[in-house]
């Protein structure tokens, strides 16, 4: 049942006219997979973000922040609620000879800047530049590839908390972990920006690895739309191997597959739903606990009803 803000939108105040109702999720996750939410707002500044969040919380409308839509499964009842969308997109660089700090909001895309900086001669986001998600959700769940992540480079994230205050927060009180920080644990704060801190480089070494690892993500990836890896690597090991060694590459469920090409990747091939990715989930997850007893953690999210 949707919330009951059909008839009565007033809540949204000026943003009224801009909200969408029962759009469908599959059109902004990479899985190309989800439900309708019942109300849809794309937004461009951290200052309509926050208001559009505080009006949410003070109507008691759910709400769920959106960004790239990767690393995400929406079920296929969609969303009771608010979904926002967004695009904070400003950043700037204060450099010095051998350093450079940036401040950058949480909707910016991260192949675009890692390439910006890595063509200026900063290095350290080399490994975004094939990760298809914004900095706000790299931030919530520690993405990272090449043996990087985004906590190597973070010293500042500035949220708006559970009480509406706008609170900048130092690097040691994040939380960060494998795949992880304290914002997959409390979810009332929201990632409105952060101040990242690269380093040096020559320019042509900063691109040369962005070509490396773009080329080693062509060689090891699925293309078809994904969620990206399903599943977190068990401590000593890696999902995808696991999943391959109880011979489950291949495996079907309705249009969602698991990927010949890497076993940690499900794909849509095509008319997918949630409720085939949840069965094929469950699959794998049984026959790697049967066959070498490792209870598979997920590494997407998964919201609606």
């Amino acid at each position: 049942m949707s919330v009951r803000v059909d008839t009565a939108t007033h809540w949204a105040g000026k943003f009224q006219a801009r909200l969408v109702r029962h759009e469908p999720l599959a059109a902004h996750t990479t899985f190309r997979i989800g439900g309708p939410a019942d109300f849809f707002i794309v937004v461009q500044t951290v200052e309509e973000l926050c208001e559009l969040v505080q009006r949410a919380r003070h109507a008691h409308i759910p709400f769920f922040i959106l960004g790239n839509g990767s690393n995400l499964l929406v079920r296929d009842g969609g969303w009771r609620g608010l979904v926002i969308q967004n695009r904070c997109g400003h950043l700037s660089l204060e450099e010095s000879a051998a350093r450079a700090y940036l401040r950058v909001e949480s909707g910016v895309m991260l192949p675009g800047m890692a390439n910006r900086l890595a063509r200026l001669g900063w290095t350290g986001l080399e490994w975004a530049i094939g990760v298809p998600g914004t900095l706000g959700g790299a931030i919530v769940g520690n993405a990272g590839a090449h043996g990087a992540c985004i906590a190597d480079a973070v010293e500042w994230v500035t949220i708006l908390d559970a009480r509406g205050d706008v609170r900048k927060l130092p690097k040691t009180e994040l939380a960060f972990g494998y795949r992880t920080s304290r914002f997959k644990r409390t979810k009332d704060e929201i990632v409105l920006s952060a101040e990242l801190e690269l380093q040096r480089d020559d320019p042509q070494n900063c691109i040369a690895r962005m070509q490396q690892y773009s080329a080693q993500r062509r060689r090891t990836q699925p293309t078809e739309p994904s969620v990206g890896s399903m599943f977190k690597n068990p401590p000593g090991d890696a999902a995808g191997r696991l999943i391959d060694a109880a011979g489950l590459k291949g495996t079907r469920v309705g249009g969602v597959q698991v990927s010949p090409v890497h076993a940690n990747f499900f794909v849509n091939r095509g008319g997918a739903t949630a409720s085939d990715v949840l069965q094929l989930i469950d699959i794998v997850k049984a026959r790697v606990r049967d066959r070498f007893g490792v209870e598979l953690e997920l590494e997407i999210e998964v919201i609606g009803d």
